[in-house]
């Protein structure tokens, strides 16, 4: 029986269990991979890679810790999380891919999200190329550079506003025009160097070893190329919260309500970083997240250790 076990390798899953272990915790992160999102980094021809904040150096230290702790970490994907009644106050039971089922007093679900794809031709090859998910992390990397952002929600309006602070151009491709009702949506609607592409659909992404541009298709079927500096992709994210959905109750967005303690709906059950309902998807504050977790869930471990 573990003291707790972590579900997630991203930021906030590593950080979450090197503070356990520091806490001299019986721990275990259970994930297919170490890193999360920071395994991939957005290639542009005029960057270079320390000028992007990403908290790679404390990333990268607690992923080496746990790579040399074997006992700390078991590398599969997790299926679901249940709750078992032991005559003890119960526990909880980590069911994996391949059919391990780890036992655990408490859990902390750090699974992060995945972004909803275009599959489109050329979007797979040019991914982290010259087009990636996440301007937030880079709109500061493009100061009068032009970017094209792809996308029909809040994630893409947000997006877009970054990158209009410092870019000469921002472009934002929308299959619809509702995203612009909102107070963002006019601002951007309304600034100098943003231009608002609705009722287009991307159907193709051209380059040579980066990404060049994108081919738009209008409701009439006329084909357009539209070329940038780069282009990002803000469809939606999904959260990866299906394997606590029965134990923790969920946001409308699928992400798993916690407090200010990161405790979910469910005693003993945690959750941090991007699939937890908190505030901005960056490293840093997932970093932040998991650490904060870890701390809610010794104090919780407490009267049993």
């Amino acid at each position: 029986m573990y003291d707790l076990i972590v579900v997630g390798g991203g930021p906030a899953g590593l950080t979450a269990t090197i503070y356990a272990i520091r806490k001299r915790l019986n721990v275990l992160l259970v994930s297919k991979d170490l890193g999360g999102k920071t395994n991939y980094h957005l290639a542009l021809p005029w960057i270079e890679q320390y000028q992007v904040i990403r908290g790679l150096e404390l990333v990268n230290k607690f992923r080496n810790e746990l790579e040399y702790l074997d006992f700390a970490r078991h590398m599969e994907s997790v299926d679901k999380v249940s709750r078992v009644e032991d005559g003890n106050g119960g526990h909880f039971v980590v069911l994996t891919r391949g059919g391990s089922e780890l036992p655990a007093k408490a859990v902390i679900i750090a699974t992060g999200t995945k972004q909803l794809r275009l599959r489109v031709p050329g979007e797979k090859e040019y991914m982290m190329k010259g087009l990636c998910y996440s301007a937030l992390s880079y709109a500061p990397l493009f100061i009068d550079k032009k970017a094209i952002v792809i996308g029909d929600g809040d994630l893409a309006l947000r997006s877009a506003a970054e990158l209009a602070t410092i870019a000469e151009q921002v472009t934002l491709v929308s299959t619809t025009e509702d995203l612009l009702s909102t107070p963002l949506g006019k601002k951007l609607k309304g600034a100098r160097n943003v231009a608002v592409l609705p009722n287009r659909t991307v159907v193709e992404v051209k380059g040579d070893d980066y990404a060049r541009s994108i081919v738009l298709k209008d409701p009439d079927g006329k084909v357009a190329e539209l070329n940038a500096d780069g282009t990002f992709i803000e469809m939606a994210l999904i959260p990866n919260s299906q394997m606590i959905a029965d134990l923790a109750e969920l946001d409308a967005q699928g992400r798993i309500k916690v407090d200010c303690a990161n405790r979910t709906t469910c005693p003993g059950v945690f959750a941090a970083g991007d699939v937890a309902s908190g505030f901005a998807e960056q490293v840093l504050v997932a970093i932040g997240e998991g650490a904060k977790a870890a701390l809610s869930a010794y104090e919780y471990l407490l009267p049993t250790l």
